[in-house]
């Protein structure tokens, strides 16, 4: 369907004639699009940060933890102890299995006060560094035998992050009335939880809490990538075995890491999905909105119609000009959608980043963009089409005699 340039020109300038209805219009679409926009490019984003842990060192581990209603380390109605980690280390298809054990750490900084989880791990099978994807900032990793030393999450380097003061390589930091020395730094995870983590070795667990009952929060096995399911089924019928559960009343859980992407994935598309539905919804109360101004535009210019066609106008041109005008109202909302939608995604992202939530940021691509802008024109146009087809239909005698 071609319109001429002369009736684009007239379009144009109907549209501007009525500037605040077109303004009202265009601000009704726009909403809609500038909301799908943010959800679109921050849950793409969210797939992006997903995706990347699937080919990472993590798609070939096993997570083993105890049933509990609470956070690791803190729920010990259920416990995993080191016959579990040594039946789980000999099942067959794991190459090896490692525990992890983990606590609320009191840290203090002059008259500051704050709790945080210590984790500890065995720095021969570091299993948990490398399912957690963590790297060093600064300094070094731990070692075996390093009694007294921690590995610290990335938010104390950073000043009124944890604390006033950002702590430095070989400094000091206490931690449950210890002085511990500072050997290193992990990077950002983007999370402030995992940022303000406290990392020690096992053996010095239980040096740091002499009164604390230590089992496993986690046990991580690396296993046959291939048959990971399979490998999953042996080490839970195992577990079970060795602590004389029945089937379906197990205390612990499996799972592989592909089953917790999926999981959280699951869920991401059920809310993303949701918040895009309202967002349709609100496009699609625009359309209806559009529709109404191209009407009122239909009836305010009945006669304006009949004296076009009295000069010649086909019906199809008159059928083009009313949806030109109603499908570039929508263009033109589409494109404040997208630009406004840009600009809050990244401010957005800024606040995110700042506040420690760094793994929440948006993906941009000419796909969004393009999309957004194209779906926006096609609502405008859409609504546009009953208007512009009654439009069209205006018997011309009647339409010249309309006062």
């Amino acid at each position: 369907m071609v319109i001429s340039k002369e009736s684009v020109k007239y379009s144009l300038n109907n549209i501007r004639k009525s500037k605040s209805r077109s303004v009202l219009t265009v601000l009704s679409i726009f909403v809609g699009i500038t909301t799908i926009f943010i959800f679109i490019s921050f849950g793409w984003g969210l797939y992006n940060y997903i995706d990347g842990f699937t080919s990472s060192s993590s798609a070939d581990k096993l997570l083993i933890s105890p049933k509990g209603v609470g956070a690791p380390g803190l729920d010990t109605t259920f416990k995993l102890l080191d016959d579990d980690l040594k039946t789980i280390g000999e099942t067959p298809g794991v190459y090896e299995a490692t525990g992890m054990y983990s606590a609320v750490g009191e840290i203090i900084q002059g008259t500051f006060k704050k709790y945080v989880f210590v984790t500890s791990y065995d720095p021969d099978v570091p299993l948990l560094v490398e399912f957690s994807n963590l790297k060093i900032k600064g300094g070094r990793g731990l070692r075996v035998g390093d009694s007294g030393k921690v590995v610290l999450g990335y938010n104390y380097m950073v000043k009124d992050k944890i604390f006033p003061k950002a702590y430095s390589l070989n400094g000091k930091i206490e931690v449950q009335g210890q002085e511990l020395r500072i050997v290193g730094f992990y990077e950002a995870v983007g999370n402030p939880q995992d940022d303000s983590n406290i990392y020690i070795t096992n053996d010095f667990m239980p040096e740091l809490y002499p009164e604390k009952n230590l089992s496993y929060s986690m046990i991580v096995a690396r296993v046959d990538k291939e048959n990971i399911d399979v490998v999953a089924n042996r080490v839970e019928e195992k577990l079970r075995r060795e602590r004389g559960l029945d089937k379906g009343k197990e205390d612990f859980t499996v799972q592989s890491f592909a089953d917790l992407l999926a999981s959280f994935s699951g869920a991401l598309n059920i809310v993303i999905g949701f918040i895009i539905l309202i967002a349709l919804i609100s496009v699609f109360v625009s359309a209806i909105n559009t529709a109404n101004t191209m009407i009122t535009s239909v009836l305010e210019r009945f006669k304006e119609i009949g004296v076009l066609k009295s000069i010649g106008a086909r019906n199809s041109e008159i059928f083009k000009i009313f949806l030109f005008e109603s499908g570039f109202l929508g263009f033109v909302a589409g494109v404040i959608g997208v630009l406004v939608g840009w600009g809050l995604t990244s401010l957005g992202a800024n606040i995110l980043d700042n506040l420690g939530w760094g793994f929440l940021s948006p993906h941009y691509s000419w796909v969004l963009f393009t999309g957004c802008i194209l779906f926006a024109t096609l609502t405008g146009a859409i609504s546009g089409v009953v208007p512009a087809w009654r439009a069209s239909k205006i018997n011309t005698v009647d339409a010249l005699r309309h006062e």
